[in-house]
């Protein structure tokens, strides 16, 4: 059956072009986790809320890459690598010569963290809310050629966490950074994603997959696997 008429891919487009949430889960064989996505753009304080409370990971802004080179975002890995090679520290530079040693990929996809300047302390869902939202905003106007510089609207470090997708997407890496920018290109919305993190709130560990899909059921979530999304993405580019 063809991805376009998938009824479980275009429930989950559908989803994310009404500023809905949908679950992605990347795959047995790597994180083995499964996150919350929202377009970045549609972020409310509730959101927030409801990333903390239902996820419980780390709350971040996905990006397109293009839009990360436009605007300046480095990796964090090349980041401190560069200023290790300037350090004196041994104990730093002992760190970060292990920069790479990631259990389940090659190189981390994250960036900078930052702040919106119209956030106070940064952390309340109401800041956080604000920060993503212009996150998904500053994304939209680099990629329509507009002029943009981040350090107008935001400041560093901050409380949600950018994070950077590679190059060619899924066909490089297959992260939920990833996932969730193809999740984006393919529902024709501003690639740049809010995710979280589901853990158990018994065992302190990932949310098992069928738990996820028991919730996705409860809330009316469309649940992806990595592996439809690829698949999908794949069929879109060509």
């Amino acid at each position: 059956m063809s991805y376009y008429t998938y009824p479980r891919m275009e429930e989950a487009k559908d989803a994310l072009r009404e500023g809905k949430p949908i679950l992605i889960y990347d795959s047995d064989d790597r994180e083995g986790e499964t996150d919350i996505v929202f377009p970045a753009t549609a972020v409310t304080p509730e959101d927030v809320f409801r990333l903390r409370n239902d996820g419980g990971g780390l709350i971040c802004v996905a990006i397109h890459p293009k839009s990360a080179d436009r605007l300046g975002l480095p990796f964090m890995a090349d980041i401190l690598s560069v200023f290790a090679s300037c350090s004196d520290d041994e104990v730093f530079g002992e760190v970060t010569e292990r920069i790479g040693d990631i259990p389940y990929d090659k190189k981390s996809s994250f960036s900078i963290w930052v702040n919106h300047r119209g956030t106070f302390t940064g952390i309340t869902d109401n800041d956080r809310a604000l920060t993503i939202r212009k996150l998904g905003e500053i994304v939209e106007k680099s990629l329509n050629g507009n002029g943009v510089r981040l350090s107008d609207d935001f400041r560093s470090p901050g409380h949600v966490a950018v994070l950077r997708a590679a190059k060619d997407l899924v066909f490089e890496r297959t992260g939920q950074t990833e996932l969730s920018v193809a999740m984006a290109l393919m529902a024709g919305i501003t690639p740049s994603m809010a995710i979280c993190e589901m853990l158990d709130h018994k065992t302190g560990k990932a949310l098992s997959k069928e738990d996820a899909i028991e919730y996705g059921k409860i809330n009316n979530m469309p649940f992806l696997e990595g592996s439809e999304i690829i698949d999908a993405y794949k069929k879109y580019e060509s």
